[in-house]
This record gives structure tokens, sequence and C-alpha cells, in this order.
């Protein structure tokens, strides 16, 4: 099986104007689904490192829920000159069952707010050449905390239809409900709102969340949170779960996490 555009009006297309990229974003994110709808379901969605004789925290459900445990992918790009190098991971309770990458090149420069634009294509490649049918896509980059809710993640999301979530390491906009400055202990959520940054949505709605994956035991220094959104079918509560369940004792989760070895892995290739 391949992961084809169910919707390939939303194909990232680089040769549009900004503002044209803009309206398509507006579109994008109206056709975007911020709530559950994944087969798995969020409630089933459990760290098998706390089930006995488990070692590793993936990823899994409840055999009353499903037959085998969801496929999970991660997402991440990595550059060459004028090139982006995607590269897609796929676990299944723990175990890469299979990575796979693209190169397309770039033909605009980085706009903030646009990133799918730029990487779009070589991520959409990537995902025509996977055999795996992902239950859910984690995504470098941001979701529904965007200018106009239609981060990579989501632009990705909807134009595959595919369960998808947000996983940066900078605010692109909103407003944090604690500040982002403070040490905080591993598990802590800080709800992000809208603002006026945010235009497609009203204010003080909760566009997604910092998630402290990890932190150091010493007080003497600190990690800073990931920035967690939803992308497309899944709640900004679920989204931070998902995010949670798969940091294996990194910041990053382990799918994304791998993707971004895999990336710099297969960037060594590209002449």
């Amino acid at each position: 099986m391949t992961v084809h555009p169910v919707r390939p009006e939303f194909v990232p297309d680089p040769s549009l104007s900004q503002t044209e990229m803009e309206e398509l974003q507006r579109d994008i994110a109206a056709a975007a689904r911020f709530e559950d709808e994944m087969d798995v379901l969020p409630e089933a969605i459990t760290r098998t490192g706390d089930a006995p004789d488990v070692d590793q925290t993936t990823l899994s459900t409840s055999a009353d829920d499903r037959t085998e445990p969801p496929f999970i992918a991660g997402v991440d790009q990595a550059f060459v000159d004028d090139k982006a190098v995607s590269a897609i991971v796929v676990l299944q309770n723990g175990e890469v069952i299979e990575r796979v990458s693209a190169v397309e090149r770039t033909e605009i420069p980085y706009i903030p707010g646009l990133l799918s634009f730029r990487e779009g294509g070589a991520i959409l490649a990537a995902f025509a050449e996977l055999e795996a049918d992902p239950d859910v896509v984690l995504v470098d980059g941001s979701g529904r905390i965007h200018f106009r809710e239609a981060g990579l993640a989501t632009h990705i999301g909807v134009t595959l239809d595919v369960p998808a979530v947000g996983v940066a390491k900078n605010l692109l906009c909103g407003t944090p409900e604690q500040s982002l400055d403070e040490r905080y202990p591993e598990g802590t959520r800080i709800p992000i709102t809208a603002d006026d940054s945010v235009e497609t949505c009203p204010d003080g709605t909760v566009i997604g969340h910092a998630l402290q994956t990890r932190q150091y035991d010493s007080p003497n220094r600190h990690i800073n949170p990931l920035i967690v959104s939803p992308g497309h079918r899944v709640s900004a509560s679920t989204a931070a779960d998902i995010v949670e369940a798969t940091a294996d004792g990194y910041k990053l989760p382990e799918p994304t996490r791998l993707a971004d070895s895999y990336a710099d892995e297969a960037k060594a290739t590209v002449e």
C-alpha cells in the first residue's frame, strides 16, 4: 500500500504567490478537524512500558480494541543545497518496520508560516514510497499552532486525510498560559491559546500545548518543552498524550527522533 493525497487540491504548490498560499492555508484550516477521529481510540493508547514484561515505552492498544499495535510514523527533513530530503520512519510496538526517504528540489526560500510549500513536496513524495498505512503521523513542525491554523502537520494531514500531530521545537504563535522560560518537571503541560496572531480562530481557543517530555536532574540546567499541536483528526489533548507516550527517554518522541537521524543518513547519499 502507498499513501497518496486524498485532497489533491491541497498539494503544496510553490509556484503560488504568497497571497495565494495564505488563502489556500485558510481553506486547509477550514477542512481540518481538530478533534479525535482516529481508528485507534485515544483512551486505548497506553504506554507499553507500563505493561508487564515490556521494556520500551511506545504506543500500543488493548487487545479488546484491535488485533495489533498501531503504526506510528515520524516525519523529518534535512537539506542539501537546494534539495529537501524527507524521511519517514514507521514504528509498531517500538520496532522500526519501515523507513523511506525522498528528495525534491526546494523552489522557494524559508518563509515563516509557509514551511509546507517549501518542504511539503518532498514529504508527499516520501509518503508515496511508504508501504505501511500509518494510524498516526508525527511531523517535525507546527500543526494548529500557526497563523492560519495550517502548519506543516495540518497541511500534510489534511492532504493525506491521516491523523497528524505537529511537534515543534519553537513557538510560532499563540500565548502560553504560563511562561516557557521556567524550569518545569517532566510531564508538565502548558496550554497555548489563540491570540491576535492567529487570524482564523477565536482568542482563547486552546490550539496546543507546551509539553515537557524530558528534564535534567540538575537544577542548574534545563530542557525547553516541545510545542505540540493537533494537525488533523486529533484533539489538542490527545496530541499531547501521543507525544508524551512516545517520548522514550529523549526530548523528541521516538518516531520523529528516528526520522531526524534517518534524514541525516539519507542526506549523506544525495549528490
